[in-house]
C-alpha cells in the first residue's frame, strides 16, 4: 500500500475505534499513575487521601475533552501532588461504576522527577510516601490493589522509545504535484502533532529522530520547539531507504544509553524496525500496524522489552 494513500488507513482507524469509543456520552474517561521514588529496588509510593471520601488512593482525574489520556495521567498526577513525573510503562485499566455511569481508568507507572509542591485543596488534604507493601495496605479500594500489585510484577524503571508515523496529509498522493516528500501535514495532521507533544512530554523524549521529509519534521516540531530540542534526520525511516540492520542500529543505539527516544517515519520502516526489535527481546505479539498519526511505545529494562502500547493521536 502507497504511504501517500489515506483511504485504507481511514476505514480501519474508524473500525477499530468503533471498538471502544473514545467519549461514549455515557463512558467516563480518567488517568491516573502509580507515583514511584528512591531505590527502584524498594521504591516508595505516592498515595493521596481525599477529604470528601475518606479514603487513600492512588492520583488520578478525569480526562479533559480532547486531552490524550498519556498527557491527563501526567497532568493529574501534578494536579494532586504537585509531583512533576516521568511516565513510564502502562498498567491497566480499571472500570468500575460511579453514579449509575461507566468509568474506566487507565494507570501507568510514573516516576517522580523531582520534591512535591504539595498545596492542599479540597479534592486532596494530605499526601504520604509509603514502601510498597505499606502503601498495598494502606490503600482503601481493591482496584487499587490489584494497579499496585501490576506495577509490583515488572521493571519499576524502564525507558521508553516511541515510534511515530506521521500525521494526516494535505490533498491525496494522485493530486500532488510537488516532490512526495515536500507534502505537508493538513490541518488534522498538525492537531495530531499537538498532542503528540503532550505524550513525548509526558515522557521526556530527549533524543529526536526522524525521516527528512516535511510531514515527519513537521509532526515532531510542536514538541521539538517547545523543549528547545534538535532533531537528528535519517533517511532509514523512509519507504525508499529502509534497511532493516541500519535502522535496528539507530535503535539499538538508543537502547544501549537508555535515553528516552522518540522515532518519527514511515509505517514500513517503523513496522519493520518493531518487528526486528521484538525479536528475541519480546515474549508479547508485535504485530502492529500503524496509523497515520499513531504511535508505538515500547519500554525496555536490562536489555528486554517490557512493553508495548499503541496509541491513536
Amino acid at each position: 500500500m502507497s504511504d501517500d494513500k489515506n483511504d485504507d488507513d481511514r476505514d480501519d482507524m474508524e473500525a477499530a475505534m468503533a471498538e471502544e469509543p473514545l467519549c461514549a456520552p455515557d463512558f467516563i474517561r480518567a488517568a491516573g499513575a502509580v507515583v514511584w521514588r528512591g531505590d527502584s529496588e524498594a521504591p516508595e509510593i505516592a498515595l493521596v487521601h481525599r477529604p470528601k471520601y475518606n479514603d487513600w488512593t492512588l492520583p488520578k482525574g478525569k480526562i479533559v475533552h480532547g486531552e490524550h489520556p498519556v498527557a491527563a495521567a501526567v497532568r493529574e498526577v501534578y494536579e494532586e501532588t504537585g509531583l512533576r513525573v516521568t511516565l513510564g510503562r502502562w498498567l491497566r485499566s480499571v472500570h468500575y461504576e460511579k453514579k449509575g455511569w461507566a468509568k474506566r481508568v487507565d494507570y501507568w507507572a510514573a516516576q517522580a522527577a523531582g520534591p512535591a509542591d504539595f498545596v492542599e485543596n479540597e479534592e486532596v488534604d494530605r499526601m504520604s510516601w509509603l514502601p510498597l507493601e505499606a502503601a498495598r495496605t494502606a490503600l482503601t479500594f481493591e482496584r487499587d490493589i490489584a494497579v499496585l500489585t501490576d506495577f509490583a510484577a515488572g521493571p519499576v524503571a524502564t525507558t521508553p522509545i516511541a515510534f511515530v508515523r506521521h500525521g494526516q496529509m494535505s490533498g491525496s498522493g494522485d493530486d500532488w504535484r510537488g516532490k512526495k516528500k515536500m507534502r505537508p501535514l493538513d490541518h488534522v495532521g498538525m492537531l495530531q502533532a499537538e498532542s503528540l507533544a503532550g505524550v513525548l512530554a509526558a515522557y521526556r523524549a530527549g533524543n529526536l529522530v526522524s525521516a527528512p521529509s516535511e510531514r515527519c519534521t513537521q509532526t515532531l516540531e510542536p514538541y521539538r520547539s517547545a523543549n528547545r530540542l534538535t532533531v537528528r534526520q535519517d533517511k532509514l525511516f523512509t519507504k525508499k531507504h529502509y534497511e532493516p540492520a541500519g535502522a535496528l542500529r539507530v535503535v539499538l543505539g538508543a537502547m544501549a544509553v537508555r535515553e528516552p527516544t522518540a522515532i518519527c517515519g514511515y509505517r514500513e520502516s517503523l513496522e519493520g524496525v518493531l518487528a526486528e526489535m521484538c525479536k528475541g527481546r519480546y515474549d508479547g505479539e508485535a504485530a502492529l500496524h500503524l496509523f497515520k498519526g499513531s504511535l508505538v511505545v515500547l519500554h525496555h529494562a536490562a536489555e528486554r522489552i517490557v512493553g508495548l502500547e499503541r496509541y491513536i493521536l
